[in-house]
């Protein structure tokens, strides 16, 4: 989300652009820190979300192609997602999804196994999306084998002299580098293939519904692309799990907690049934590659000077770093039982 500031002139004027010029009201929405959101409020009754693309990060053509496919091919199978009503560089609109809310926290085991069996679900969906590929919106989002070569380089810059304040977490990085590019090789290989992935899957990104609580719709579509499933559910395992913020300086209070692993086993697998032998192998080992890679995304961005993520204080990104760390070194305490938890799942 950008610092801009936007006036009630400017956004009513992009509206009556896109056709909508019975305005009520239009206010930011949301906790979203990449785009530009607001909520519009019509005098007809309707309702629809505004958002600005951030072009730094994203070529909103290439984004908008791939949302209008995956939500056009969604929508025809009758299940519910996002519906784009305009589009007009690098604003787009879609209709206000009524009945339905989302959650920044996961609160409960519950509301885990919710979310995993909703983002299942939005994979199944699009196992059989037509050709063409869709776009790579980020390429080598998720490989752990490019972001060790960014840290390589960033170490090697140590543009602010800070490589000897963190040792320790290079060495635990580099403790585990073989097993960091199994996920690639496998794919590689063909063990495991390409699927359509959302590669955001917080728990704020599934809508749930009002009066049961079940997941209703995915959103948050900019970053789905052509990836790994397991992407996707090691990164709910990183963010569903977690006892503490992802930015907590003791790291005490850091572990990933299994009540919650079991339950985004359950909800993934009960839909999920589209994955084969190797990626029901790895599903325990995907949560701890993907902490693993963003706690080197966070280490790599910390030695080049903070230039990707926002920070509030100098060693922001060194103590996210070693808040994940911590969490990756929980999952492997805990491996034996985690993989346990997927064999039973899975039988």
């Amino acid at each position: 989300m950008s610092n801009r500031t936007y006036g009630d002139e400017e956004l009513r004027s992009v509206l009556a652009g896109m056709g909508v010029k019975d305005v009520l009201s239009v206010a930011r929405y949301g906790s979203g820190h990449i785009n530009d959101t607001f909520k519009v409020d019509c005098a007809s009754g309707a309702s629809y979300i505004l958002q600005r693309i951030n072009t730094d990060i994203f070529d909103p053509d290439m984004v908008m192609d791939n949302i209008r496919r995956v939500t056009e091919h969604i929508r025809g199978k009758g299940r519910q997602s996002l519906e784009v009503v305009a589009y007009e560089k690098p604003w787009r609109l879609y209709v206000f999804i009524r009945g339905a809310h989302t959650v920044d926290l996961i609160t409960e085991a519950g509301q885990a196994f919710k979310a995993a069996s909703a983002f299942a679900d939005f994979q199944n969906a699009l196992a059989d999306l037509p050709a063409p590929r869709l776009r790579d919106i980020i390429p080598n989002f998720h490989n752990t084998v490019s972001r060790l070569a960014q840290l390589d380089a960033a170490l090697k810059a140590d543009v602010k002299g800070r490589a000897a304040t963190c040792r320790p977490e290079l060495d635990f990085v580099d403790a585990r580098r073989e097993e960091a590019a199994r996920i690639v090789n496998l794919m590689a290989a063909g063990d495991i293939p390409e699927r359509t992935t959302h590669n955001d899957t917080k728990i704020n990104n599934v809508m749930l519904d009002d009066s049961t609580g079940e997941g209703t719709c995915v959103i948050d579509l900019d970053t789905t692309m052509p990836g790994c499933a397991l992407y996707d559910f090691g990164d709910m395992v990183r963010t569903s799990t977690a006892n503490a913020a992802e930015d907590e300086k003791d790291l005490s209070k850091v572990f990933s907690r299994k009540e919650y692993f079991e339950q985004l086993v359950r909800g993934y697998l009960g839909k999920a049934g589209f994955l084969n032998e190797a990626e029901r192998a790895n599903l325990a080992f995907s949560g701890r590659l993907i902490t693993l890679t963003i706690g080197i995304r966070f280490l790599a961005d910390y030695l080049a000077g903070d230039t990707y993520f926002h920070t509030a204080y100098d060693d922001h990104n060194l103590v996210r770093c070693r808040t994940q760390l911590k969490m990756v070194r929980s999952m492997e305490e805990q491996s034996a039982e985690y993989e346990a938890i997927v064999r039973a799942c899975a039988g």
